[in-house]
């Protein structure tokens, strides 16, 4: 069959899910077209390290074109899709048009501010890499800053570093920034009475992490306390103006730093889609991934929501994204075939968070773990799930040094 007259499909997001579904597609009888506004797979796990100045750009993306330059039925385009047409199955992007026989949604995610207008204008974030270096620039700024101000007051709130939301990736923010400012710029800032410095975690809810089990939730909070992190529960902000945080109960406090991981909704590109919806604007589906009236689309990853067997949505999570990268690929195989579709069972793989040097929470088949143990199968896992070898081998040289001299060379401010 010639390659033009092979069914279409197009995949849009090289996230997680996009990047399984176009692997599993290699030798499928089908010509592929996969776009993403960056030419590059971001390891989305390990982005809050660039921003706490613990690991480069490099050493958490990897291009798209050389992850498939051997894939022979695939195409990449970078771009910004601005219309998905489902009645004419066609897509607009940066002016083309490109027709589908399959669509595979996978456009990922992007921060949920609540409405908090204040917060979305003043607030930094980690969500990409431009966030990450802009909120690495700025805490690294801040200390600069505060080495040469001689007002008490402005250094405290220079040196205050506020993270809202308690789920992992606050967690692991927290953890990570307490350790960076107690093990290393008490060194290089030796005029800083580094005492002085403050790291917030503030959780609207009663606990952290409070999807984990309450074994590691325990032991999160534990270890956070004994790296000198504060954390305030039923702590609901209102509002930041760049210098103050105030809550809702009128408490208010003095900072030039406010990081913000309590939210995701599903990116703006499946707004335009006539479909129903459910939290975070996230698209339902049905068992099989499939769009209702549009069986040719499937939704996957952060734009897509699912019920697992109790009755609870799915998270947005890089091991869901994956599994349902593989199944949305094994279904267009069968849709070609004329057989049936396969419904959608996810199958957690376990909980990890590392909060800092040494310490992390997990659970394993069945078993939690905390602490160093934990810590070894962060690692171990992070590592052997970086794409590329040589990013794995140059994440891994980066931590052992870190590990054991507490240095490295990426502490760099940059101008955007």
């Amino acid at each position: 069959m010639k390659a033009n007259t092979l069914p279409h499909v197009v995949i849009l997001g090289a996230g997680f899910g996009g990047l399984t579904a176009a692997k599993k597609l290699k030798n499928a009888p089908v010509r592929i077209t996969l776009i993403d506004r960056n030419n590059y797979h971001l390891f989305q796990p390990l982005l809050y390290q660039v921003a706490i100045a613990a690991l480069v750009p490099s050493q958490v993306a990897y291009p798209v074109r050389t992850i498939f330059r051997d894939q022979k039925n695939l195409a990449f385009q970078m771009g910004n899709v601005n219309e998905i047409d489902l009645d004419a199955r066609y897509i607009k992007m940066d002016g083309s048009v490109i027709a589908y026989d399959y669509l595979i949604l996978a456009a990922g995610g992007r921060m949920n501010f609540f409405g908090v207008e204040s917060v979305e204008k003043n607030a930094l974030y980690i969500k990409d890499l431009k966030s990450a270096l802009r909120t690495r620039n700025h805490l690294l700024s801040m200390f600069e800053r505060a080495s040469h101000e001689a007002d008490a007051d402005k250094r405290r709130a220079m040196l205050t570093f506020a993270i809202v939301g308690g789920g992992p990736t606050g967690v692991e923010v927290a953890g990570a920034l307490a350790e960076l400012i107690s093990h290393v710029m008490k060194k290089e800032y030796p005029e800083l009475d580094v005492r002085e410095a403050r790291v917030v975690l503030f959780e609207a809810g009663n606990a952290l992490i409070a999807s984990y089990p309450d074994e590691l939730r325990k032991a999160t909070l534990k270890l956070l306390k004994k790296k000198n992190v504060d954390v305030m529960f039923g702590a609901k902000l209102t509002d930041f103006n760049g210098q103050r945080i105030s809550l809702g109960d009128g408490m208010q406090i003095e900072t030039n730093t406010l990081i913000w991981t309590a939210g995701v909704q599903a990116a703006e590109v499946v707004e335009s889609l006539e479909a129903a919806r459910a939290g975070s604007g996230r698209v339902r589906t049905g068992a099989t991934l499939q769009l209702p009236n549009h069986p040719e689309v499937y939704v996957i990853g952060d734009a897509a929501y699912l019920e697992n067997g109790n009755g609870q949505p799915l998270p947005m999570l890089s091991t869901v994204a994956i599994q349902e990268g593989k199944v949305a690929a094994d279904n267009i195989r069968h849709a070609i075939k004329g057989q049936t579709q396969h419904p959608f069972h996810y199958k957690d793989p376990g909980l990890l968070a590392t909060i800092g040097r040494n310490a992390a929470v997990a659970r394993i088949w069945g078993l939690s773990f905390s602490g160093f143990i934990a810590w070894l199968i962060w690692v171990g896992l992070h590592i052997y799930r970086i794409v590329g070898f040589r990013n794995r081998l140059v994440v891994l040289i980066n931590w052992a040094w870190d590990y054991f001299f507490y240095d490295n060379q990426v502490r760099l401010i940059t101008r955007e």
